[in-house]
């Protein structure tokens, strides 16, 4: 199914086949363009720019192998993985896809009044080394974790940061060394017990204490954190409509990174379009 065959579709329609609204597919393509004029002129490909960006979010989205996703556009497993890989890095070196940063929890200008840390895991396949560094007791599998802070009030990705399964999420965060001006309020889960330590405006569930129970006001706090903290719940479910983040993965994990920063660029560059 090539770009002419989907170009018509409904954008409903569209979003449930790439991940994307026609207009954040439009915006990628326009950066591959400005990218190949770039470039030496060489041998064409056999297929367009349109095409190569389709084959990528088809890619991403169903996260079918190299040998199926090349079967079905009629070219050679090493020429989709190239394509692949190349439209990956053209669109992650383009300012428009990139996350904000940590930088911005410290600018002045920015407003940010409330944001929320959570750590989302992504099952991978067993290490031939070092295969405890990356079992997750929590998920009974090896794993690897990405922590994604997000704007509470804008619902934007701000940053990210990653580490192998058996880290805990508290440990994560201290070894990504997030600063937060005085002023923002940080919002985590269970996982984040001890973060006052670091940000003294912070706050996490209430535990119930060994062998008591908590009384009706600690158990009405903890479901108005819960309420408040919702949206990087919802953000971590947009990520993993994108398959390669939710299935096994099964590529190379030095460039997972690469690719959850990419989803979540596009995730933020869709927040800004217009309803």
């Amino acid at each position: 199914m090539t770009y002419e065959q989907v170009k018509h579709l409904q954008p409903e329609e569209f979003k449930r086949l790439c991940g994307v609204r026609p207009e954040t597919f439009n915006q990628m393509v326009t950066v591959m363009q400005q990218a190949k004029q770039q470039l030496k002129p060489g041998r064409p490909s056999k297929l367009s720019l349109e095409d190569q960006v389709l084959m990528t979010l088809e890619y991403l989205r169903e996260y079918r192998t190299y040998f199926h996703i090349a079967q079905t556009w009629g070219i050679y497993e090493s020429t989709a993985y190239r394509i692949i890989r190349s439209v990956e890095d053209t669109l992650i070196r383009s300012r428009k896809f990139r996350l904000s940063g940590r930088k911005k929890l410290l600018e002045p200008e920015h407003e940010i009044e409330i944001v929320v840390v959570d750590v989302t895991e992504t099952p991978i396949e067993r290490p031939k080394k070092n295969q405890k560094q990356f079992y997750s007791g929590k998920k009974k599998r090896h794993t690897f974790k990405a922590q994604v802070v997000v704007n509470q009030s804008t619902q934007e990705i701000i940053c990210t940061a990653y580490a192998k399964g058996k880290r805990h999420d508290f440990q994560l965060f201290k070894t990504s060394k997030l600063k937060f001006k005085s002023e923002i309020e940080c919002l985590g889960d269970k996982g984040y017990q001890g973060i006052q330590q670091l940000h003294a405006n912070s706050r996490t569930p209430q535990k119930k204490p060994r062998g008591g129970e908590l009384n009706a006001q600690q158990k009405r706090r903890n479901r108005q954190l819960a309420q408040e903290r919702v949206v990087g719940e919802h953000v971590n479910r947009w990520l993993k409509i994108f398959r390669i983040l939710s299935e096994r993965y099964r590529n190379r994990r030095r460039r997972f990174g690469l690719r959850f920063n990419l989803i979540a660029g596009l995730y933020n560059y869709e927040l800004n379009l217009p309803q």
